[in-house]
């Protein structure tokens, strides 16, 4: 489960948050309270294979519950104020990796709101880190699996 620590989400993170809650907390734990009781009416439960995965399934579901109120509780807004010149919380930064043909767009977000195949990025990824608080034109590099990775800056918003 999560601690006290700084959960930086967008509105549209932090929505989302909110509704996975409000799901887990009604249709999710109705939903597993009744395969818990249908398990049981099967007579006896100490052999019933059903009646735990269900009951495994309910302390997931659980710890979701925890893990999601603790993130919305300790959120803090990435806050859209405007244009800057340097990368940060919430900026959409276009790059160009050396040797390659295509710029690539990413989303600076934080870990809970990282889809790296949408281009959202955390800013305590290597390349997160590598982009905070660099301007455009900056070559910047980071280690990835493959070895260390290039990027030049070409724009930010």
């Amino acid at each position: 489960m999560m601690t006290d620590k700084t959960v930086f989400l967008t509105e549209e993170g932090l929505k989302k948050l909110e509704e996975e809650l409000q799901y887990l907390e009604t249709e999710k734990r109705a939903e597993v309270a009744a395969r818990i009781q249908s398990a049981k009416e099967e007579g006896d439960i100490s052999e019933n294979a059903e009646y735990d995965d269900a009951k495994h399934e309910q302390a997931f579901v659980e710890g979701r519950i925890m893990t999601v109120r603790a993130m919305i509780r300790n959120a803090q807004l990435i806050e859209n104020i405007g244009p800057s010149d340097e990368v940060r919380l919430g900026s959409h930064v276009s790059v160009l990796e050396e040797g390659l043909d295509e710029p690539e767009l990413y989303h600076i977000v934080g870990s809970a709101e990282v889809d790296p195949l949408n281009g959202r990025v955390s800013n305590e990824s290597p390349i997160g880190q590598a982009l905070m608080g660099q301007r455009v034109g900056a070559v910047v590099s980071y280690q990835a699996p493959a070895g260390e990775i290039k990027l030049t800056i070409l724009g930010i918003d």
